[in-house]
């Protein structure tokens, strides 16, 4: 999954690779040999990396340092997930890796966690557009792998952590440490060194507490799966079932698209109070796949919130800077430019930044009814996870679980 905190876009300057730091992926799953592929996933990623606006002028001392302290930053984070979140499953994370990767990297990992999420969609789609002939479904695939390219390039620069959970489906990647064994059953965190480093010093803050308070965060989310184990697979029927409903509409999912496209002047008119979801999915629901939407919806709001929690939950004996890194990271953003704001309402990032401060309310809200090993029940089973509802009135949830 992509649960992330977004970042400040960075001035372009040269970046010195470091091979330890961010050794070239391999290639994301192949298609089924009996079916085309409606995405180019290798053409995604080159696109990706091309178009990616290069970090922050670092020589390879500079990097390495920044490198093994971002480990060690990772590494000193997990206590104190473990003490904020009173989840066990802090104690021992063997079952996933922490990577420290660069923005072409990160892509490169996410076509092969998009190729794992929408395998069972493309196979529908490709089964219904079959009749089209394997040029024209080449063709598509092309264009298709080209525009989620320059998405993802776009977003590689705005990334500074990320969980994801679906690593370990995927077809092993040479991302990981020579010397590392590759994780069974876990995914894999990710830290794009040159967003966290360019944000740091945007922000002018202490790097070493950045640093800590960023990997909260994102060990969070390691620690959120280690503890519900049957997660991972929950997520991903439920995105199926999702795509699903969307395929079952296909023959009109390009008018639609048109027309959300056409509605995104009027929406960004209506102010950032307007409600909805802020992204082209607003207009491509039936009832049924506003359902769908719901559950994913409130799920992500849920480990984004979480995350958050834990992540503010740390005072300044722990994190010395915290109160300045709050306030100016909570502040950036604000002088962004009409095209970044485009972008941003059409691939849906503010409304991602709506599930960070619905999903911590919720959270907040339980702890301070129920306490902490209360909320901590939502990870036992799919059935106590809160409900889109439930998110925005956490006593009904409350009541809901009997606590």
């Amino acid at each position: 999954m992509s649960p992330h905190r977004s970042a400040q876009p960075s001035t372009p300057a040269p970046a010195a690779p470091n091979p330890a730091a961010t050794p070239s992926p391999a290639a994301t799953p192949a298609p089924a040999a009996d079916r085309p592929s409606l995405v180019n996933w290798e053409l995604a990623a080159r696109t990706a990396a091309g178009l990616a606006p290069a970090g922050p002028a670092l020589n390879g001392a500079e990097i390495g340092r920044a490198v093994e302290n971002l480990r060690l930053m990772a590494e000193k984070s997990v206590p104190h997930v473990h003490e904020i979140s009173r989840l066990e499953a802090a104690r021992d994370l063997r079952d996933s890796e922490v990577l420290v990767v660069d923005r072409a990297s990160w892509a490169k990992a996410n076509t092969q966690s998009f190729a794992v999420m929408m395998d069972p969609i493309m196979s529908a789609l490709a089964a219904k557009q079959a009749a089209a002939g394997k040029n024209a479904a080449a063709a598509g695939a092309t264009v298709t792998g080209a525009q989620l390219g320059a998405v993802l390039a776009f977003l590689s620069s705005k990334v500074l952590g990320q969980y994801d959970p679906f690593a370990a489906l995927a077809v092993p990647t040479a991302m990981s440490d020579a010397a590392a064994p590759r994780p069974a059953s876990g995914g894999r965190l990710l830290l794009v060194a040159p967003n966290i480093l360019t944000v740091e010093r945007d922000l002018k803050v202490d790097p070493d507490d950045f640093r800590l308070w960023v990997c909260l965060h994102e060990q969070t989310h390691r620690v959120q799966f280690a503890a519900a184990p049957w997660l991972r697979l929950h997520m991903l029927a439920e995105i199926e079932k999702l795509g699903g409903l969307l395929v079952g509409n296909s023959d009109h999912l390009g008018e639609r698209l048109l027309q959300a496209v056409r509605s995104l002047g009027s929406k960004k008119e209506a102010g950032p109070d307007t409600p909805g979801r802020g992204a082209v999915l607003d207009l491509l629901q039936t009832p049924e796949q506003k359902a769908a939407l719901s559950h994913v919806t409130a799920v992500m709001s849920l480990l984004e919130g979480h995350a958050n929690v834990v992540m503010d939950g740390v005072d300044a004996s722990i994190v010395p800077t915290v109160r300045t890194i709050r306030q100016r990271f909570n502040n950036r953003g604000k002088d962004r430019g009409a095209m970044e704001k485009f972008i941003r309402n059409l691939l849906g990032l503010d409304a991602k930044m709506r599930q960070y401060s619905d999903g911590a309310k919720f959270v907040r809200e339980v702890v301070a009814i129920a306490g902490m090993d209360g909320f901590n029940t939502v990870w036992t089973h799919a059935e106590n996870l809160p409900t889109e509802p439930e998110i925005h009135n956490a006593r009904l949830w409350v009541e809901r679980m009997g606590l």
